[in-house]
């Protein structure tokens, strides 16, 4: 768990016409709530909040958001994003008590080769690239490890599987896939295919061929 000081400006006022003259001058919307406070608008400098989530969590980091000289425990609860630029345009903050339990997206890694999988021209599908982790802010992990390289070519890795970080729980079934593997097509299938259509397509040909034959001798037999 990381923690950074990240000072907010209160003040601000509502609305798109605020909210886009504070983007231009490279500061961003957002509001603070949680713990039962009324929510205060503030604004946060993008560089600055750029470099309190620079460490390992991420998104994940517990902030020391400074606003008019209090300091509220806080993470970041929703990010709302340009759908175009995809720049942050909106941030909600939660303040958190550090000793209960909240529930926040953690991010998978994979760890490993699984060279089996490979082998038999497979590919290890990662099912879910975050998992819901119960924790208290001060034990949210960085990122959960997986590790693949024993995985076969029948294997699933389900979130019952998956070690626990000390001091957290997931807040998924157990049966939940997390890690599959999928079988690709291989060369000698996509030619056994190709040969296949191309003798269907011969046989319908010939089919039609003698279908006209037949039809010519019945029309000299006629005459």
């Amino acid at each position: 768990m990381s923690s950074n000081v990240l000072i907010a400006d209160t003040g601000r006022q509502t609305g798109s016409p605020s909210s886009r003259r504070l983007r231009r001058e490279d500061r961003i919307p957002a509001v603070v709530y949680g713990l039962g406070m009324t929510p205060i608008s503030i604004s946060v400098n993008r560089r600055d909040l750029r470099a309190a989530l620079s460490g390992p969590s991420g998104v994940n980091t517990v902030l020391d958001l400074t606003v008019e000289g209090t300091v509220y425990p806080a993470i970041v609860k929703e990010m709302q994003r340009h759908p175009v630029r995809r720049t942050v345009s909106h941030i909600d903050f939660l303040q958190v008590n550090l000793d209960v339990e909240i529930v926040v997206n953690v991010p998978v890694h994979l760890n490993g080769e699984a060279k089996e999988v490979a082998l038999h021209n497979g590919l290890v599908d990662l099912q879910l690239s975050e998992l819901q982790v119960r924790t208290t802010p001060r034990t949210i992990p960085d990122s959960i490890e997986i590790d693949i390289s024993a995985m076969t070519v029948n294997d699933v890795i389900t979130v019952g599987q998956i070690a626990v970080p000390a001091g957290c729980s997931f807040a998924h079934e157990d049966d939940q896939p997390v890690v599959t593997v999928t079988i690709l097509r291989t060369a000698v299938e996509e030619e056994t295919a190709a040969e296949g259509e191309d003798g269907e397509a011969a046989a319908e040909s010939d089919g039609e061929a003698s279908d006209d034959s037949s039809g010519e001798a019945s029309g000299d037999d006629a005459e």
